[in-house]
């Protein structure tokens, strides 16, 4: 047979051989401002993720000079890395009564029955924190506008303020808020839609004065991490399991060191690939600390370890490496 050039022998060659996928690592450095694609610093504090596809998302609070509510932002990013802007889902003008207000701490599940994305947050009037109210907004697309709701007091009398969702794998619903001054954790079963609060399953370590709470699910054990109540300083972060969401919980145990890094739990999000799931702790570095506004807080993001089936560890690390395709997260 004719001898084929070189060249064609080498695309030969390569057509010959399998091709796969793989992002390479991406490095995070922890105790910073995030920037999107455009340069412009990434506002999703007090936020959550979502993973739609290829992407996750990335919801979180957008505030003014003087702290209160401008937007819910939304960025997306394939390699928790790269971080795309995508929209002010939720703004002033989406309601009267975001005319003037505090949002804090957004999050989002999807609802594979309705097909809507459901946005749950603590809303405040802008002036004072005498609301204490959850709110509800929902949308048909996770990046487009959402509806506004409402806001109320669950069961129409419960203190509602740091919050947080989780969706099991059965498809129910819960959230968690902080309650009665902040000195209580409430756990809720949500309705079927997810727009409303159907039950409180149980008060969670009543008087222990926890907020942030975040809530995870790994090898059929639930992690619940919440931080201590100081205001804008960090404090002692702390964790507890349970082998289902409406069972007894176990008693609060430290993760991390005494300030948590400087950082306050904000969401810990599953990093599932090829051969591992990780468990990311997205923590909040909040520039109230040094009396400086919200939007110019930092993030701290590190790896969770597990050295029991129901125990939890957290370490430093200045930087991390995060491999979405393989799922390895790990300090450098």
């Amino acid at each position: 047979m004719p001898r084929l050039p070189a060249v064609a022998l080498l695309v030969t060659a390569l057509l010959a051989v399998p091709l796969t996928a793989s992002a390479a690592p991406a490095t995070v450095t922890n105790g910073t401002q995030f920037t999107d694609t455009s340069g412009n610093v990434v506002h999703a504090h007090g936020g959550g993720m979502l993973k739609v596809g290829a992407y996750y998302y990335w919801f979180g609070e957008n505030r003014n000079a003087d702290n209160t509510f401008k937007a819910v932002s939304v960025y997306r990013s394939a390699d928790l890395k790269t971080w795309e802007f995508r929209n002010n889902v939720l703004t002033p003008s989406s309601a009267a009564e975001l005319g003037r207000a505090n949002i804090e701490r957004p999050k989002v599940v999807y609802n594979s029955s309705t097909g809507q994305f459901v946005m749950w947050m603590h809303k405040e009037n802008g002036k004072d924190y005498s609301e204490a109210r959850a709110a509800v907004a929902t949308s048909s697309t996770v990046d487009g506008k959402y509806t506004w709701r409402g806001s109320f007091r669950p069961l129409g009398q419960h203190m509602s303020r740091d919050i947080t969702l989780f969706k099991d794998d059965d498809g129910t619903a819960y959230m968690v808020s902080a309650a009665r001054e902040n000195a209580d954790l409430n756990l809720y079963r949500l309705t079927a839609d997810y727009t409303g609060v159907s039950t409180l399953v149980r008060t969670l370590w009543r008087g222990s004065s926890r907020e942030a709470p975040a809530v995870f699910k790994r090898n059929g054990v639930y992690f619940m991490v919440t931080s201590g109540a100081t205001y804008w300083n960090p404090n002692q972060q702390k964790y507890a399991t349970a082998t289902s969401m409406t069972g007894t919980w176990s008693g609060l145990a430290n993760v991390g060191d005494s300030t948590g890094y400087r950082s306050q739990t904000a969401y810990v999000v599953p990093v599932q690939g090829t051969q591992t799931t990780s468990y990311l702790y997205l923590g909040d570095r909040w520039a109230g600390a040094w009396n400086r506004p919200v939007n110019e807080s930092q993030y701290v993001w590190l790896p969770l370890k597990f050295p029991t089936p129901r125990t939890v560890t957290m370490s430093w690390s200045q930087r991390i490496s995060v491999d979405t395709t393989t799922g390895v997260v790990q300090g450098l």
